[in-house]
């Protein structure tokens, strides 16, 4: 015999991105799959999670190509932010795990995608100032003593560049223009570029 007990009343459907009931609940209907770090045989890109602020346990996703240490010098940096209206979707959902596999690979890269508090649980512009920590953390290893050794050796801090598609695109304009105005560390604004709308749904 089934449940008894009414469903919940819809407040507000954003379908086909979620569903938000009377009270309170939230029902994301994508990007809700999660999938591990991992080396990809595939692309032969290895991955591993790190976290960038503890306090709220929020976590980036490092992609790095098989053997960096055979180049003759160190690779560019793309600093990843993913789309999806700053509301469904994660840094580890199996679509961006995916597309940074494959831009990784194919580009010759390393990359660092962002994690952030999403809304509508935690509001914008908390995602950005997420993402503004993320890169105060990627910027502590420009001196190569930071805490992630794949960022310490084998990334060359004059080749930056931030990427993202949809919400993820504006957040990373947001940081090239917040990088300009308070510069981090020993990063030159001008050394910096800014890829919008580069992603796995552009």
């Amino acid at each position: 015999m089934g449940s008894t007990e009414p469903l919940s009343e819809i407040a507000h459907d954003f379908s086909p991105m979620m569903i938000i009931y009377k009270d309170g609940t939230i029902e994301r209907l994508v990007g809700n799959d999660i999938v591990p770090p991992s080396f990809d045989p595939k692309t032969n890109v290895d991955s591993r999670d790190v976290l960038y602020l503890p306090e709220n346990t929020l976590s980036a996703r490092l992609y790095i190509p098989k053997n960096p240490k055979d180049q003759n010098r160190k690779l560019p940096l793309v600093v990843y932010f993913h789309g999806g209206g700053f509301c469904v979707h994660t840094a580890f959902s199996s679509t961006y795990n995916n597309y940074l596999n494959n831009l990784v690979s194919e580009a010759n890269i390393i990359a660092v995608s962002v994690d952030y508090q999403r809304a509508p649980e935690i509001p914008v512009p908390c995602a950005h100032e997420d993402s503004w920590t993320a890169l105060k953390w990627v910027a502590s290893h420009v001196d190569g003593d930071g805490q992630e050794d794949w960022l310490n050796h084998y990334v060359d801090f004059q080749r930056l560049f931030f990427a993202g598609d949809s919400s993820g695109a504006k957040i990373a304009h947001h940081m090239g223009v917040r990088h300009c105005r308070e510069i981090l560390d020993d990063w030159d604004c001008f050394n910096s570029s800014i890829l919008l709308g580069q992603g796995p749904y552009s």
